[in-house]
C-alpha cells in the first residue's frame, strides 16, 4: 500500500514537472497582448474635387541620426521587438504579406510598376562572390566562395516618397506616404564609397498592415508600446527632403551642393508650411 502511494506521489510530481516545463515562460510581469490586437486606422476619404493644393515630396531618412535609432536597433531581434529591415524582408520572404517593386536598372523607377517575386527579392541580398588566396602548401592560388548578405545593419537610410496637400473639406494641410524603399551604401572594387543604391520599393497603404503590429522601442516608457505604424503616422522620424515634383524632374543634388543643398531643402519645407498659413485669415 505504501509503495503504491509513493509511486502515485512520484507520478504525480512528475507529470507535474514536465507540465510546468511545457508551458511558455513569461518573460516579464503581464503578457503583451495590445499591438497583436492593433488595427490600422483608415485614412480620412477624400475626393479629388476637395484636394485645391498638393506637392510630391522626397524624402531621406538616415538611421544614424540619434531620432531614427529606433528604425535601425536592434541589429538582431530581440524582445519582441525588430528592425525595421527586418520587418520588412519578414513580411516579404516569409509571410508574403508584402510586395517589393523593382526600381529599375539605374534606381530611378519608384512609380510601383514591376512586381518582384519572391526569388527575385533573396537573390537581391543574397549572391555569391569569389576571391582567390594563395595555398600555403602548393604556393598556388584557390577560388573561395564568399557568401554576400544584405544585412539589417547595412541598411542605414530610406527613401520616402509622399504627398502633401491642403484639404479643403477639413481645412487641414496633410500629408500621404506612398512608399519606401530601403537604401544601402554603393561601393566600387577598391572599396570607396559611391553613393547609395536603392534595393526595392514598398507600397506604403501596403505596408500599413504590417507595420502596425510590429513593435519599436519606446524610450519613455516600456508600457506605451509603439509600433512603426506610430512612428509614420505623427512624424517622429527625422529626416531631409531630396527632391519635390518640378517641371526638370530633377533632385537638389542636381543643382545644388553642400550646404546650398541643405538650405534648398529647408526653404522647401518652409514653403508648404507657409502654403497653410497663408489660407488662414486672422
Amino acid at each position: 500500500m505504501k509503495r503504491l502511494i509513493f509511486s502515485t506521489v512520484v507520478l504525480f510530481a512528475i507529470l507535474s514537472s514536465s507540465q510546468l516545463m511545457a508551458q511558455d515562460v513569461l518573460d516579464g510581469i503581464y503578457r503583451p497582448e495590445h499591438t497583436l490586437e492593433r488595427k490600422v486606422i483608415a485614412y480620412p476619404p477624400l475626393r479629388e474635387a476637395d484636394i485645391m493644393w498638393l506637392q510630391r515630396v522626397w524624402r531621406r531618412v538616415d538611421l544614424r541620426e540619434k531620432i531614427n535609432h529606433p528604425m535601425y536597433f536592434p541589429e538582431k531581434p530581440a524582445q519582441g521587438r525588430k528592425s525595421l529591415f527586418d520587418v520588412v524582408k519578414d513580411a516579404i520572404l516569409n509571410d508574403g504579406t508584402l510586395t517589393a517593386y523593382d526600381p529599375g536598372a539605374l534606381g530611378d523607377d519608384d512609380m510601383f510598376t514591376k512586381r518582384m517575386t519572391t526569388d527575385e527579392v533573396r537573390s537581391l541580398l543574397s549572391s555569391r562572390d569569389t576571391s582567390y588566396t594563395e595555398n600555403l602548401m602548393t604556393g598556388e592560388m584557390e577560388p573561395i566562395i564568399v557568401n554576400i548578405d544584405v544585412k539589417s545593419t547595412d541598411v542605414k537610410w530610406y527613401e520616402i516618397k509622399e504627398e502633401w496637400f491642403f484639404d479643403r473639406q477639413r481645412s487641414v494641410m496633410d500629408v500621404r506616404i506612398i512608399g519606401i524603399c530601403p537604401m544601402v551604401a554603393k561601393k566600387d572594387d577598391a572599396g570607396q564609397y559611391r553613393g547609395l543604391k536603392p534595393l526595392f520599393w514598398i507600397y506604403y497603404p501596403e505596408a500599413r498592415y504590417v507595420f502596425v503590429k510590429s513593435e519599436v522601442y519606446n524610450r519613455g516608457n516600456d508600457v506605451e508600446r509603439r509600433t512603426y505604424e506610430d512612428i509614420f503616422w505623427k512624424r517622429q522620424f527625422g529626416s531631409f527632403i531630396i527632391k519635390t515634383s518640378n517641371v526638370y524632374d530633377r533632385g537638389i543634388a542636381q543643382y545644388k551642393r553642400g550646404l546650398n543643398a541643405l538650405i534648398e531643402a529647408e526653404a522647401i519645407k518652409a514653403k508648404i508650411t507657409n502654403m497653410e498659413h497663408d489660407l488662414w485669415s486672422y
